[in-house]
């Protein structure tokens, strides 16, 4: 049986209303939403028309599709984490993003070269494996703003905080990598592109993307909280959609002045929280966004999922799933244990922390954005990506409610840890 045009709408409220139930069915066992949507799409694709739903066929559906998951999920991490932002109090997020992360850059694109890689092919595949995902381990991050009269927000769970914090910006500073690797496929020899690279596209446009979010989540934060005619307080709107529109604004804001638009809302996230930390519109913000997130997500998964039933994986080789095994349970495990020596974490949060390296929407985002300047490789890239992709869902998802359980009850406080469905 084939199911197309208006059967779809049937399979679209069939999947969100699974989408509503899954998490609180699933929440008591080791068995993430994550990996239910993705079976779901694998079985759903064996009833549709999967010649057009696959990331090869419609790469600018994929982009943007995912790209707007990844906004709104690093509006959601933003507004979610109580810490402040500073050096010492984010000394384990710099670690990762500054050591663990170019490292498996590194790794991953020497491992491809090893195995037979073009340069340029290894590096891009390094780079859009880089980043960790903000979107596919919420049972791994913190739980949402801390508010209300007398609340005192910081986090004290630093393998939560370390987790979200990470994902909130390695998804834009995987760009400059994905630059790298285009550059390196189009100009030739690095000496010709190099100091541009790294003047404009490593530092420059990173600059830019910060520069943003500061003004940006420090004007919404003044139309907010405090401005001079209480019919331009947003707050007292109570209208959440709004979050919605500052991420769409900022990003694009972002965009036009050709900054990185991913840094650009999570730091105007995090300026917007630090505006009026007790003030329960975050909440409210940031509970519709989560909503709209795992409707995104559920999307994003069922398509792969269709997509692997179609033959996304058929161009799979031995070498694709051996770099695809190595980043989860080794490069990316090390690396981080690495990164993260000399913090106050302890030997159990440093290994927990180092093995929730989730890879997702970020991977696909960037191998559909840069994609098109890797034409003869590209069935292999997708078939390599789609693959470490499932396995981290899959490993990360069985193993994050245990994991994270036996965390909290060594802290001695269970209670405070206690999951949400992972979106």
């Amino acid at each position: 049986m084939r199911i197309d045009g208006d059967g779809l709408y049937l399979v679209a409220g069939a999947a969100l209303l699974v989408g509503a139930i899954l998490p609180r069915l699933l929440r008591r066992y080791a068995i993430s939403a994550p990996i239910a949507f993705l079976g779901a799409g694998l079985l759903l694709g064996l009833a549709v028309d999967r010649s057009r739903l696959s990331p090869i066929a419609e790469p600018a559906l994929t982009e943007h599709l995912a790209e707007l998951t990844i906004l709104v999920a690093l509006m959601g991490v933003g507004l979610a984490i109580d810490r402040p932002i500073g050096w010492r109090r984010w000394k384990v997020t710099w670690r990762l993003l500054l050591v663990a992360m170019p490292a498996c850059v590194a790794a991953v694109a020497g491992a491809g070269w090893l195995l037979g890689l073009a340069p340029a092919t290894a590096l891009l595949l390094g780079a859009v494996l880089a980043p960790t995902d903000p979107v596919l381990a919420s049972d791994v991050q913190v739980q949402g703003p801390t508010t209300g009269e007398g609340a005192e927000p910081e986090e004290d769970d630093e393998v939560r905080f370390a987790l979200t914090s990470e994902a909130g910006l390695n998804d834009g500073l995987a760009f400059p990598f994905v630059y790298a690797a285009v550059f390196a496929a189009t100009k030739g020899a690095v000496g010709g592109w190099a100091l541009e690279w790294l003047a404009w596209d490593l530092i420059g446009r990173t600059v830019i993307g910060v520069a943003v979010g500061v003004g940006a989540g420090w004007l919404l934060g003044r139309m907010a909280f405090s401005a001079p005619l209480p019919s331009f307080r947003l707050a007292d709107s109570r209208e959440p959609v709004l979050a919605l529109a500052m991420t769409l604004g900022v990003y694009g804001i972002a965009q036009v002045l050709h900054g990185y638009g991913f840094i650009a809302v999570f730091v105007a996230a995090l300026t917007l929280r630090a505006a009026e930390r007790s003030h329960d519109f975050h909440e409210e913000l940031h509970g519709f966004v989560e909503q709209l997130e795992h409707i995104l997500t559920w999307g994003i998964l069922l398509l792969l999922g269709v997509a692997i039933t179609g033959g996304l994986l058929k161009p799979l080789t031995l070498a694709g799933a051996a770099i695809g095994v190595l980043l989860v349970l080794v490069i990316r495990p090390l690396t981080a244990w690495v990164s993260l020596s000399g913090t106050p974490m302890r030997r159990s949060e440093r290994w927990v922390t180092a093995m929730f390296g989730v890879r997702g929407v970020g991977s696909v985002y960037y191998l559909a954005y840069a994609g098109p300047d890797f034409g003869a490789d590209l069935p292999w890239l997708w078939a390599t990506v789609a693959f470490t992709v499932v396995l981290s869902v899959v490993v990360h998802g069985v193993a994050a409610t245990p994991l994270m359980r036996m965390l909290d009850l060594r802290r001695g406080s269970s209670g405070a840890g206690s999951n949400r469905g992972v979106s």
